[in-house]
C-alpha cells in the first residue's frame, strides 16, 4: 500500500503465509502405532489436553464437565439427563441435524428444575479460544452392528468433531477413507451417537494427509450403496472432493507431521470449526480450502488495515483475487461477504456481477449457501430500497443496475456509508465508464475483484481508460493466486484433452488480408462444411460424451455426459441448429438439442474472441430472432414448457435452460457466448469449437469443462474444429506459467497407448501393461496366494484407468488389444477378488486389503444392466432355446456386472422357466413379483417377523431406494428379543445381513 507497509502477518491468520517443512531424520521404519503415538505428542505440544476415556460413560462424563466449564454453570443430575437426552443424543437425529447444531443452532435451551430457561452453549463462535480441545486415542465403540476401535479423535467442548483416521506408512491413502465407511455405517451412531457430531475427517499414510467434510463421507457411503444411489444429491463425495492443507503460496503440507503443526494448531483448526465451514440449505457441509480462506482472510485484514489508516475510496482500500475457473470463487466471495458484515464499521457488502445471468446464478449459489443470506434485485427500484433498508447487509446486483441508480441519485446516504464492493469475475467490462461512475460516486469503498483470467499488460484492450486497462490498475494489487496448474496439481479441476479437426484448406496466393478473412469466413459457413463437422461430431458424441458408461446424479442413474457446441456466430449457430436436427432425424436419433444466443452491442470481435451478449432478444434481427423462437418451440415439445423471445420468458428461458443442462436433461447445447463464462455443470465433459477463442476468453470456455464430477470424468475434452492451438499454448502459459502445458493438458495418444518418460521415471502404456496381464495371469488359471492376488488387482486396475483414457480417443478404435470377452473374463476376477476380500473378518481384511484400490467405479461404468439381459434371454427363445453359447454369454455378462451378481439367481431361474411361448418382458415381471412376494413371506417366517409392519418397511425402502438399517425402523419389525443377553445384537446383525440381501436382489427389478 502506498504510503505505510505491512511487516508481518496478523496472528491470528489461519494459513501460514509461509510454511517450512520440518528436516527429516528418521529413516526406521515407522508402525502405525507409533505414527499415531507422535501425533498425539505432537497435539499435546499444542496445548491439547489428553484424557483417558475408554468408553461412552467416560465421554459422558467429560461431555457434562466441558460444557459447565463453557457456560459457567453446573447442572443438575435431571437437568444433564434431560438436555443429554433432549438435545445432545437425541436418538431422532443424525449428522445432519447434529451438524446444524453445530454450525448454525450452537446455543440450546436448557429446562431447568424450577422450569425457567437457561442457553447452554455447544460452541463459543465469539471468541473461539474459550473452546477447550482434547485429544483421545483408541476409543472402544461396543455398541453399534460391530465392534470398532477409533485411531484418534479431536473434542471440543468434549464432543467429537474430528476424527483421525491413520495408516501406516507405505498403504494407499485411500484405504484410510475407505475404513471410515465402515464406520459411519456400522457404529458411529452406536449408543447415544456422539460420533456423529464429528464435522471433519482427516485421513492419513504419515506421507499423505487429507481433509474432508462429515457430509462429503455421509454421502459417499450412501451413493456407493445400491440401497442408497437414487437418493443420493450428488456425485461429489468420493475421495476426489478430499482435500490437502497447504500455505499461502499454495505449497501442499502433505506429512503428518508438518499437516499437525499447521492444520491442527489451536488458532487454524477453531477458525476452520467456527468460521470457515458453510453448512447448505441442501443440508451439506462444506469446509473451505487452504487457498479459499488465505484469499477471504487477506481481504478482510485489508479492509481492516485500511479501515484503520482511513484509506476508503482508494486503491490501497482494495485488491484482487486470481483463484482459476471452477476453484470455487462464489463460497470464498460469499464466506468473505458474510464475515465483512461483521466487521463493526462495514455498513452493506455489495456483490457485483456484469450479467443478468451471472446474477441470478450467483443469488442460487448463495441462497444454497444459507437461506436469506442476501437481497437480488429485479428492478433499479428494488436495489434503491435495499440500499436504504439496514438489514440488507448482502446485496446481488448487475453492474448496469448499480450504474443506472447512480445515474438516477446523484445523491444518497449510502455514498457516505462504508462499503464493500466485491466483483465477481472482474473482467474489462468493470474496467470503463461504468466502473469510473461507481467509484467515483461511492466516496468511502473497499473494492475487490475475483477473477479466474486476470487482464495483464500482454491480454489489455487496446482501448479505453488508460489507468484501467489491467486487473491491477482498477482494483488495486494481487492478495492471493490459485492458478490453473495450482488446482490441477491439486485435484479441485481437470486437465484438458484437445482435438484440433481441420475443417478448411485455405487457397493460397490471396494477397489482401481482408478479402482473405472474408474468403476464410464464407468457406467455414459453407454447407458442405457445416454438414461434415455436425457429422463428425455425432459420430463421435457418444464416444466423447462416455455414453457407455454410468453414474449417479440426482437420485438417477445416468449414461455419460453432455456437451456444449460453441458457434462463432449467431448465423452460423443457426446453421448447425437446423444441420444438426436434420441429422438427427435421417438417424432415427433421438438426442435433446438446446439452442440459445442473444442480441449483443457490440458486433467486432474482442480481444479474447466472446462478445458480451445481453438478455434482450428483442433487440436481434427478425431472422434471428424468428429462428430462436422457433427454437424455443422445439424445446417446449421436449419438455413441455412455454418459454419464448419475450423478454421475461426469455429470462426464465434461460434459467430453464441452465438447470436442464446442470441435471444433464439437455444433450447438446448450441450456444455463441452464453454459458461459456460463468456457468457450472458438473455434467459437462465436452465442448466444441468452431469460433475463434484466446487468451482469458478461451480459458473461460475450456474451463466449462473440467469440473470434477466423479473418477469416471477424469479430463476435460475439447474439440476444435478450427486451428486454436497457438492460442490455447499462448492462454496456458498466460494463466499458468510456461511449464503449464505439461500440468494442464492431457498427453498424446501414444503416450497413454504405448508409454511415455517423465522426470525419468518410465509410466508404461496400455499395451505393455495388458501384455504383461495376459503373460502373467492367463485366464483359465487360477491365481494362487494373496501376493499375486495384489497384484492382479494392481495391474487390472491401471489398466481400466488408462483404458477410461484411452476411450476418449479417435485413435483407439479398432485398435484394442483386450478383445472384449478376455476383458469381462478379467473382470469377473477383478470382482470375485474384491468380494472374496471384502467378506474375510475385519483383521484379515486390514492385513489383505489396506495398500490396494478397487476401481469399482470404472467397473461400473462399462457393466450390462437387466434390460440387455432380457435381450439376450429373448435371442435365446427365438432360437427355440436351442442355442447354449447364448447361455453362457449371459453367465459372463452377470459375473462381470456388479449389479447383477445379486440377481443371478433370479436371473438363471427365470431362463429355466423359458420356452417359445414364453412372452418375455410380460412373464419376467411376472416371474419377480411372485419370487419376490415367496422371498419376503420365508424371511418373515424364518426370522419370527411381524408381516404387516415388515412389508411396509420393505415398500418403504424400494420407494426410497434407501434400506434403513439405523434409528427405531428395524426394532418395530423385530420379534420380542431381550436387551440384557447380547442376544438382541447378534439377532439384529443377522437380520441386517438377510434384508440387505433381499433388497439388493430385487432393487431395480420391482
Amino acid at each position: 500500500m502506498t504510503g505505510y507497509h505491512v511487516v508481518a502477518q496478523m496472528a491470528e491468520s489461519t494459513v501460514a503465509a509461509e510454511y517450512k517443512p520440518l528436516e527429516r531424520q528418521e529413516t526406521a521404519y515407522q508402525s502405525e502405532a507409533e505414527m499415531e503415538t507422535e501425533l498425539i505428542a505432537l497435539l499435546q505440544e499444542q496445548g491439547y489436553e489428553c484424557p483417558s476415556l475408554p468408553d461412552e460413560a467416560a465421554l459422558l462424563d467429560n461431555l457434562r464437565r466441558q460444557l459447565e466449564k463453557l457456560n459457567n454453570y453446573t447442572f443438575t443430575q435431571d437437568e444433564w439427563e434431560r438436555f443429554k437426552d433432549q438435545k445432545l443424543c437425541n436418538r431422532n437425529e443424525g449428522i445432519q441435524e447434529k451438524t446444524r447444531k453445530l454450525q448454525q443452532d450452537h446455543v440450546q435451551v436448557l429446562t431447568r428444575d424450577d422450569g425457567s430457561s437457561k442457553n447452554i452453549s455447544l460452541v463459543d463462535k465469539r471468541n473461539i479460544h474459550n473452546n477447550h480441545l482434547q485429544v483421545v486415542h483408541q476409543y472402544e465403540a461396543v455398541g453399534g452392528t460391530y465392534a470398532a476401535r477409533y485411531d484418534v479423535t479431536i473434542l471440543m467442548n468434549g464432543l467429537p468433531v474430528v476424527h483421525i483416521e491413520l495408516k501406516r506408512r507405505g498403504v494407499a491413502i485411500r484405504e484410510a477413507f475407505n475404513q471410515i465407511k465402515r464406520y459411519q455405517r456400522d457404529s458411529f451412531w452406536e449408543q447415544s451417537g456422539l460420533y456423529e457430531y464429528v464435522q471433519l475427517f482427516v485421513i492419513s499414510n504419515g506421507t499423505h494427509t487429507k481433509y474432508y467434510s462429515n457430509t462429503t463421507r455421509d454421502s459417499h457411503v450412501k451413493e456407493h450403496s445400491e440401497a442408497q444411489r437414487k437418493k443420493s444429491k450428488k456425485t461429489s463425495n468420493s475421495f476426489e472432493f478430499t482435500s490437502f492443507w497447504a500455505d499461502g503460496a499454495n505449497r501442499v503440507i502433505p506429512d503428518l507431521r508438518d499437516f499437525a503443526r499447521t492444520f491442527f494448531s489451536r488458532n487454524t483448526l477453531l477458525n476452520i470449526l467456527t468460521r470457515y465451514c458453510v453448512f447448505t440449505a441442501e443440508n451439506q457441509l462444506m469446509v473451505m480450502r487452504p487457498y479459499q480462506i488465505a484469499a477471504t482472510e487477506r481481504i478482510l485484514n485489508r479492509t481492516q488495515v485500511a479501515h484503520n489508516y482511513r484509506r476508503q475510496g482508494s486503491l490501497e482500500a482494495g485488491g484482487y483475487v486470481w483463484h482459476t475457473t471452477g476453484s470455487g470463487k462464489t463460497l470464498t466471495s460469499f464466506k468473505t461477504a458474510q464475515l465483512a458484515t461483521g466487521l463493526p464499521f462495514i455498513d452493506k457488502v455489495l456483490f457485483v456481477v456484469d450479467r443478468k445471468d451471472l446474477d441470478y446464478q450467483t443469488m442460487k449459489e448463495y441462497e444454497r449457501f444459507q437461506k436469506g443470506a442476501a437481497n437480488s434485485n429485479t428492478s433499479t427500484a428494488v436495489l434503491k430500497r435495499q440500499l436504504e433498508d439496514p438489514d440488507a447487509r448482502i446485496i446481488i446486483t448487475t453492474i448496469q443496475k448499480l450504474e443506472r441508480f447512480i445515474s438516477q441519485q446523484a445523491q444518497h446516504p449510502v455514498y457516505q456509508q462504508q462499503v464493500v464492493i466485491i466483483f465477481d469475475e472482474c473482467h474489462r467490462s468493470q474496467f470503463g465508464q461504468m466502473h469510473g461512475r461507481i467509484i467515483k460516486a461511492f466516496k468511502r469503498y473497499y473494492l475487490y475483484g475475483f477473477t479466474g483470467t486476470p487482464i495483464f499488460a500482454r491480454n489489455a484492450a487496446s482501448g479505453g481508460n488508460p489507468h484501467r486497462r489491467t486487473t491491477g490498475q482498477a482494483f488495486g494489487e494481487q492478495l492471493h493466486s490459485y492458478t490453473i496448474v495450482d488446482a490441477i496439481n491439486d485435484g479441485n479441476v481437470l486437465p484438458f484433452r484437445i482435438d484440433y479437426i481441420n475443417t478448411v484448406r485455405e487457397k493460397g496466393g490471396i494477397p489482401d488480408k481482408q478479402v482473405a478473412a472474408i474468403d476464410r469466413e464464407r468457406a467455414l459457413m459453407a454447407p458442405e462444411r457445416v454438414s461434415e463437422v455436425v457429422r463428425y461430431t455425432l459420430e463421435h458424441f457418444d464416444q466423447k460424451t462416455k455414453r457407455n458408461q454410468r453414474y449417479s446424479l440426482q437420485g438417477k442413474r445416468l449414461n455419460g455426459f453432455n456437451a456444449i457446441f460453441a458457434a462463432a456466430s449467431i448465423p452460423m449457430a443457426r446453421l448447425y441448429y437446423s444441420e444438426f436436427r436434420r441429422q438427427l432425424a435421417l438417424q432415427g436419433r433421438k438426442l435433446r438439442l438446446a439452442l440459445i444466443y442473444s442480441y449483443s452491442p457490440n458486433e467486432e470481435d474482442p480481444e479474447d474472441g466472446l462478445l458480451e451478449e445481453t438478455f434482450e432478444p428483442d433487440a436481434l434481427d427478425q431472422p434471428s430472432r424468428d429462428f430462436l423462437q422457433g427454437a424455443i418451440m422445439d424445446y417446449n415439445a421436449d419438455f413441455k414448457t412455454n418459454f419464448d423471445t419475450s423478454s421475461e420468458k426469455f429470462q426464465n428461458y434461460y434459467k430453464d435452460l441452465s438447470d436442464r443442462v446442470k441435471r444433464r436433461e439437455v444433450d447438446l447445447l448450441i450456444v455463441v457466448n452464453m454459458f461459456l463464462t460463468g456457468f457450472d455443470a458438473t455434467t459437462l465433459n465436452t465442448l466444441w469449437v468452431d469460433k475463434n477463442l484466446k487468451l482469458h476468453g478461451l480459458i473461460q470456455a475450456f474451463s466449462r469443462t473440467n469440473r470434477i464430477l466423479n473418477t469416471v470424468k477424469t479430463f476435460g475434452n475439447i474439440v476444435c474444429f478450427r486451428d486454436l492451438q497457438k492460442e490455447t499454448d499462448e492462454a496456458i502459459a498466460l494463466f499458468g506459467d510456461k511449464e503449464a502445458g505439461g500440468v494442464v493438458l492431457l498427453k498424446d495418444f501414444d503416450s497413454y497407448y504405448l508409454g511415455y518418460e517423465d522426470k525419468g521415471q518410465h509410466h508404461p502404456g496400455y499395451v505393455p501393461r495388458v501384455e504383461e496381464l495376459l503373460e502373467s495371469y492367463p485366464l483359465g488359471v487360477p491365481i494362487v496366494g494373496e501376493q499375486n492376488e495384489k497384484e492382479f488387482i494392481r495391474q487390472f486396475g491401471a489398466i481400466l484407468r488408462l483404458r477410461n483414457i484411452l476411450t476418449a480417443f479417435d485413435e483407439f478404435e479398432g485398435r484394442d488389444v483386450l478383445p472384449p470377452r478376455d476383458l469381462q473374463d478379467y473382470q469377473s476376477v477383478y470382482i470375485d477378488l474384491y468380494h472374496k476380500l471384502s467378506s474375510r473378518d475385519e483383521v484379515e481384511k486390514e492385513i489383505i486389503n489396506e495398500d490396494l484400490v478397487f476401481e469399482l467405479e470404472l467397473v461400473r461404468q462399462v457393466e450390462v444392466n437387466i434390460d440387455y439381459i432380457l435381450l439376450m434371454v429373448q435371442k435365446y427363445k427365438d432360437g427355440n432355446c436351442k442355442d447354449k453359447s447364448i447361455l453362457g454369454d449371459i453367465d459372463r455378462a452377470i459375473g462381470a456386472s456388479l449389479q447383477l451378481r445379486s440377481k443371478k439367481e433370479l436371473i438363471l431361474g427365470f431362463i429355466e422357466s423359458v420356452n417359445v411361448q414364453t412372452d418375455v418382458q410380460k412373464d419376467w415381471r411376472k416371474f419377480v413379483r411372485e419370487r419376490k412376494e415367496e422371498d419376503l413371506g420365508q424371511l418373515i417366517e424364518e426370522e419370527k417377523l411381524k408381516p404387516e409392519e415388515t412389508r411396509r418397511y420393505i415398500e418403504n425402502a424400494f420407494r426410497d431406494g434407501a434400506l434403513r438399517t439405523t434409528g427405531p425402523d428395524l426394532d418395530t419389525i423385530m420379534p420380542p428379543v431381550s436387551w440384557f443377553d447380547g442376544g438382541r445384537v447378534e439377532k439384529k446383525k443377522t437380520l441386517m445381513e438377510k434384508l440387505a440381501a433381499f433388497f439388493e436382489k430385487y432393487l431395480g427389478l420391482v
